[in-house]
């Protein structure tokens, strides 16, 4: 038994035929549960109560034709009021809507509505007009579908624009990526080929160093050796030299020694000396000779 409201209702009594009356109930709240059991009500009165809004599931009940939420308190429909898609007759007189919802636009099979005595928009209000009978009621519901549907398509055109740009800013924003990236792709590149280009250079700094001090050394061995060939030349040379002067001054003194002795010249001064020098040379030489004797008795035998 479905109840609702500050009194207890049961709607099987109120359903006559297609018809469910729930006027003057006193109801705060749609009892949508209930009435999404009773599929074959596609005709609801919900007028006189103390309705101040429709619950999102209201919306579900896409079974009804006709529905009256006249001398409420509604504020506001539900967003998706618009899947109530069979909906034909629609009467809002007396609440406290101001705006209609954009899904409003989708209620393609509505052919009656009544909008008086409510705050409505003026831009609203001057398109519903009046709602005095039968026929002024069939074009409220013409001119406020066009005029809800060209606010939607406005709203499509805008979430389009809306679309696009943000598809375009995101494009901006991958090209700009995809430029740093390359940019910096280049940077590495071009750093990588100066960090190359550098350690080529310190590499070929380094071995023309290396060459330079080889030559530096082979021109030192080469000079050393000049130089060592030069002295032990010169040593030579003196030595030749000297040699020389010694045997001239041996073969001088010999000479003068023979002719101090065979000669009528020994009789000189000159060569009484050179005689008296050979002389103590002599008995230096056999006293030498003597005392070597003495010194080593085992050498002569």
């Amino acid at each position: 038994m479905a109840k609702s409201g500050g009194k207890g209702v049961n709607l099987k009594d109120k359903l006559e035929g297609n018809e469910l009356d729930l006027s003057l109930c006193d109801l705060n709240e749609v009892p949508v549960k209930e009435l999404a059991g009773l599929p074959k009500a596609t005709v609801l009165d919900l007028s006189c109560n103390n309705l101040t809004s429709l619950p999102s599931d209201f919306c579900s009940l896409t079974h009804l034709v006709k529905l009256d939420l006249s001398k409420n308190q509604l504020q506001q429909l539900p967003l998706d009021f618009g899947r109530l898609v069979n909906l034909q007759h629609l009467d809002l007189l007396n609440n406290r809507l101001s705006i209609l919802p954009v899904s409003f636009a989708q209620l393609k099979n509505l052919k009656w509505l009544d909008l008086k005595d409510n705050p409505l928009d003026p831009t609203l209000a001057k398109v519903a007009g009046d709602c005095l009978d039968e026929k002024q009621c069939k074009q409220a519901a013409i001119r406020v579908l066009q005029y809800m549907k060209s606010i939607q398509s406005e709203l499509d055109r805008e979430k389009q624009r809306r679309l696009q740009a943000e598809r375009e800013l995101e494009k901006k924003r991958e090209a700009e990526q995809r430029a740093r990236e390359a940019q910096e792709r280049e940077l590495r590149k071009r750093e990588k080929a100066e960090e190359k280009e550098r350690r080529r250079r310190e590499y070929d700094a380094l071995k023309a160093a290396k060459q330079e001090t080889d030559k530096h050394k082979k021109k030192e061995n080469e000079l050393s050796v000049s130089r060592s060939s030069k002295q032990h030349q010169h040593k030579r040379s003196w030595s030749k030299i000297l040699l020389k002067i010694l045997l001239f001054l041996l073969l001088s003194a010999l000479s003068t020694l023979v002719i101090c002795k065979v000669t009528d010249l020994q009789h000189k001064s000159v060569c009484i000396s050179v005689n008296m020098l050979y002389e103590d040379a002599l008995t230096v030489l056999q006293r030498h000779r003597i005392v070597q004797n003495v010194l080593h008795p085992n050498s002569q035998q």
